[in-house]
């Protein structure tokens, strides 16, 4: 029992630690922010296909779940394009922090879809990840990459938004189903859209030798791979272990560029300063409402004993 328990432990943080690697890859991949999108849905589509194939899953879906799939899979392509877009115009570190305000956003955005009160500890917690932003980025050096900062934001948002919708199919839907449907449809819409673009020539498919590993490596591994494990992991380990792992995942990736990319993402102190305060908030989030869950499942306990 141990054994198993450690060992899914450690796949946890594996599947982290792969994911703060899917900025860095971008960084790498040479592809501009859309093209990069449709080759790593289109290969993840195909990765998470074979893995249906090979345990004899159905792909049948009905027709309401193929509509919310596709809307929410044209929110995950958005969202992809604009952090990517921001990874290259800026630096993996700029665009990871930015991606802070993803708590403020969905504090906003939950309770529209949940049918549920505002929380004021949730709008606390994200006015002052917002102030953390403002001391990374009220300092001239960080001014330049103010472009990449605002398509963060905006991938953020969509991010935010995204993740509350999933919050719901989730309870009606099997998470890789969902997963294969949106990511199929995140296609299509980027699809149509290079299409209208003209993009599809034969320039666009003459990619570099190392850019396909890297696409590759990023499709199977941190797209495909990592959503099936992860999904499999939450099967043995409680919900404020997964979140608490969740929120070291732009730690690794700025860890990572700092090794891979060096002084291109070394930033100045006040940079620092204000993502200890991000980084900081989001780990005391998931603390504090996961406390507040052990608390009421504790409660309940006890009563039902009386």
């Amino acid at each position: 029992m141990l054994k198993s328990k450690l060992k899914n432990h450690l796949l946890l943080h594996l599947v982290v630690f792969i994911w703060g690697f899917t900025a860095i890859l971008g960084a790498l991949i040479t592809l501009e922010s859309v093209a990069l999108v449709w080759f790593r849905m289109g290969l993840a589509v195909l990765f998470i296909a074979l893995y249906f194939v090979w345990n004899h899953k159905s792909f049948k879906v009905d027709t309401k779940g193929l509509i919310k799939f596709f809307l929410t899979g044209i929110l995950i392509a958005l969202h992809w394009i604009f952090f990517f877009k921001a990874i290259k115009i800026s630096n993996v570190s700029v665009a990871l922090v930015t991606m802070g305000t993803g708590a403020f956003f969905t504090a906003l955005i939950e309770p529209l879809f949940f049918k549920r009160k505002i929380r004021p500890l949730e709008i606390v917690l994200g006015l002052i990840v917002v102030f953390g932003l403002y001391i990374i980025f009220d300092n001239f050096e960080v001014a330049r990459y103010q472009t990449g900062i605002f398509y963060a934001s905006i991938a953020s948002f969509l991010g935010a938004l995204f993740a509350v919708l999933n919050g719901l199919y989730v309870k009606e839907y099997e998470a890789d189903v969902i997963s294969f449907y949106q990511l199929t449809s995140g296609v299509l819409f980027v699809t149509v859209y290079l299409f209208f673009l003209g993009s599809f020539t034969i320039e666009f498919f003459q990619i570099p030798k190392l850019d396909w590993m890297y696409l590759f490596v990023l499709s199977s591994v941190c797209t495909a791979y990592a959503f099936i494990v992860s999904v499999k992991v939450m099967r043995f380990i409680s919900p404020y272990s997964v979140m608490l792992a969740i929120n070291l995942e732009p730690i690794y990736a700025i860890i990572l560029a700092l090794l891979i990319f060096g002084d291109q993402e070394k930033m100045n102190s006040e940079f620092y300063y204000g993502a200890f305060i991000v980084f900081f908030v989001v780990l005391l989030n998931g603390i504090l409402k996961n406390s507040a869950s052990f608390k009421k499942k504790f409660s309940r306990k006890t009563v039902s004993k009386n």
